[in-house]
């Protein structure tokens, strides 16, 4: 799949941290979506290390009950919004569309997750090599991602496709980075419908 640049224009071109300058402390899934990810991230995350939020929120939905020994670290770019977040360790405000380089060291992190965010992205090429190098060898992305967005944000080859479309782009992203192994695309949506479905994109990083 070849994506022309003009598919990552925006109805909204302004500077992400105006939007996203108010705190929005609510959750953009339902009860049932939020446990299908818990659920997900249970079996997928490793128990102990770094774990990367990207583009994080008042929210992870991690697991509850999080290890002593793992860690934490949120980038995105509210600050109230993340002080909010109990399950983060540390975290960095950073714009990701601004600036492309993650401002995190090569292999320091065992994982890293993106939830309902990947449909911001302006530079999925650029950010997807990053995550590839800040991770160590072996480590997941999991990119979650659902039927909800802020429309004036999301890139036009997102408001122009559906959720089985979502996920091929996305599995694009991974493929097109050259950093990950073989990626799994899953539909992981609760039963009880009418809801949110929740679907993921998941790849490792392959040994360099």
């Amino acid at each position: 799949m070849n994506l022309p640049p003009e598919s990552f224009e925006r109805e909204d071109p302004e500077d992400d941290s105006l939007f996203y300058s108010v705190p929005r402390l609510c959750t953009h899934l339902d009860p049932a979506a939020i446990d299908a990810v818990r659920a997900l991230f249970q079996e997928a995350l490793p128990v102990q290390g770094r774990i990367l939020d990207l583009m994080s929120s008042w929210r992870s939905h991690l697991p509850e009950g999080v290890p002593e020994d793992r860690h934490v670290v949120g980038l995105g770019l509210n600050r109230v919004e993340m002080e909010e977040n109990p399950q983060l360790n540390e975290f960095v405000v950073h714009d990701i569309n601004r600036c492309r380089a993650l401002p995190f060291g090569d292999g320091e992190f065992d994982a890293a997750i993106c939830v309902v965010s990947i449909q911001y992205v302006v530079h999925p090429g650029q950010l997807f090599r990053e995550v590839g190098r800040i991770l160590r060898n072996g480590g997941p992305f999991i990119v979650v991602f659902s039927h909800r967005c802020f429309p004036t944000k999301a890139v036009r080859i997102w408001c122009m496709t559906g959720n089985l479309e979502h996920g091929e782009i996305v599995r694009t992203y991974f493929r097109d980075s050259e950093c990950f192994g073989p990626v799994e695309v899953l539909d992981r949506s609760p039963s009880e419908q009418p809801g949110d479905p929740v679907y993921a994109v998941i790849g490792s990083r392959a040994e360099s």
